[in-house]
């Protein structure tokens, strides 16, 4: 779920086509697609993904970005779960940082 979610990718509201900041955030949204979790939609906060398994969309609110950098070797976003009404913390990174 995370992959689907902890990411900067903008959806070109005509073609629907993800556009990246690099080819790594591109492969990994792609990835979570391929594990049944694909990213559908962004409106304002609101991040829109479809669960496969469950065959639903699952609404989340970003509330908060840490960016990845290199000294940090890792993102973090923080969401309210729209299902749930719960505060969820989503990282990803290096594997020595996690």
């Amino acid at each position: 779920m995370c992959l689907s979610c902890c990411h900067t990718i903008i959806i070109d509201p005509n073609t629907k086509a993800l556009n990246a900041a690099s080819p790594d955030e591109l492969a990994l949204v792609n990835g979570a697609k391929q594990l049944g979790y694909e990213f559908i939609d962004q409106i304002d906060d609101k991040y829109i993904i479809y669960d496969k398994r469950a065959d639903k969309n699952l609404e989340y609110q970003l509330l908060n970005v840490c960016e990845f950098t290199s000294t940090r070797k890792r993102m973090s976003c923080i969401f309210r779960n729209l299902q749930t009404n719960k505060i969820e913390l989503m990282t990803k990174g290096a594997d020595s940082v996690i």
